[in-house]
This record gives structure tokens, sequence and C-alpha cells, in this order.
């Protein structure tokens, strides 16, 4: 089994099944025996001790080797692989789509999806709407920095935080975040509430069919 960002990849012999959950995509995992199959079951695989079964995913398809490969090449670098962020950069550097847009492309960066989007770009104080293009190269490499050790970090707790030690609730005297995302977070889903930093009212838009959400005070157009 193999993950490349938001892609899984599951070996059976010859045949690798390709797996992307999208927005409503559920894996479910569970001890004993399988129950009776109700409603749209995507993928159910069993074994002595359990099962597991899929529903609702963007994707879900058997693939050969060479499939497998073309699908694992079209997706873009991965910050928790560590991977060598230059094929982003190419992309970002050359496009005039907003860089708030170019995260979200799998194709462009794997994994990073609509908190990491927008808690990384305030962090670096950019507007997700300034064109890829737009980006210096030292703003690119500080964004690919920040997205590897937090999105590291959110893999091995299983939970998202953003908020530096130096802005956390016990030092600035605020009250914690309430949301079942959990972790502290700056900008992600506070939508008219004020800026931790500034005290700007944070805004929110639709970008691409996703909320996206920043402070106009910390990250200007």
């Amino acid at each position: 089994m193999e993950a490349h960002g938001k892609h899984l990849f599951i070996r059976f012999g010859d045949l690798w099944v390709h797996v992307h959950l999208g927005l409503f995509g559920k894996w479910r995992i569970s001890r004993g025996a399988a129950p009776e199959v109700r409603g749209q079951i995507r993928l159910r695989l069993r074994s002595d001790s359990g099962y597991a079964e899929l529903r609702g995913p963007t994707v879900c398809e058997l693939l050969d080797e060479e499939s497998t490969k073309a699908a694992v090449a079209r997706i873009g670098p991965d910050p928790i692989k560590k991977s060598n962020p230059t094929p982003a950069w190419n992309r970002v550097e050359r496009s005039n789509a907003a860089i708030g847009a170019l995260l979200m492309d799998q194709k462009v960066f794997a994994g990073v999806g609509n908190i990491y989007r927008a808690e990384v770009l305030f962090r670096h104080n950019i507007s997700p709407y300034r064109p890829g293009r737009h980006l210096s190269r030292n703003e690119f490499d500080a964004l690919w920095d920040d997205l590897v050790v937090l999105m590291t970090q959110g893999a091995k707790r299983g939970r998202i935080d953003t908020v530096r030690p130096e802005h956390l609730p016990e030092i600035m005297g605020r009250t914690p975040r309430q949301d079942r995302h959990g972790g502290e977070v700056y900008v992600y889903r506070r939508a008219g509430h004020a800026c931790y930093l500034c005290g700007a009212e944070i805004e929110m838009d639709e970008m691409q069919a996703r909320k996206v959400y920043w402070c106009p005070g910390c990250q200007p157009e």
C-alpha cells in the first residue's frame, strides 16, 4: 500500500486499486464479520479478523502496473514525503492562477487540503488571490518548507495545529478553539471573527467550489 498525497494505491498481485476519497469518500474499518451490504459500496476488503469498506470516493479504480505509474506521475510533489518541490515551483512560477487555487491542485501540490491552504498562506502573509507567477522563489520555498513541517506534524498527531507557540490561547489569554476539526488555527472557519494578530475581520469566499479563508489585514492583495 502506498500513499501519494490524497491518493491511495493498494497492491493485489500485479494489479493496484487506486482510491481518492475526494470530499465525500469514507473508509469504514471494523473487526468481526462484514454485515449485509446496504447502499452503494465501492470496495470491500475482508479478512479473518475484520473488514474494510469504502463509500463515496471520487476515484476507485483497478489499474495495472503501467497505469499505476502513469497515475502517480500525474500527482504533484508531496510535502509529507519531503519530495523535490521543483516541479511544483515550475508550474507555479508560470501560472496566472491564484496561489490559493494552485495549492489545492493535486497535480501541483499533493495532499494540501483546505485547512493547510488557508493556514500556510496566512502564516506567510500571502493573499490566496495572488497569481502564482507573482510569488518569488523565496516565498515559494518558505511555503513549501512550512507545509513539510505542518503536514508531517498533523499526520503524527492526528489533528491540525497551525498556530505558532507565541499565539496559543494560554499565551494570548484567549478562548481555545472549539470546532469538530480540532486544533488551533488562525483563519480556517473563522469568518467574521477578529484576526488574532491584527484585529481585522476574517473573510471567506468561494474558490473553485471550496471555501477560502484569509485576513485582509495580514494578507493584503
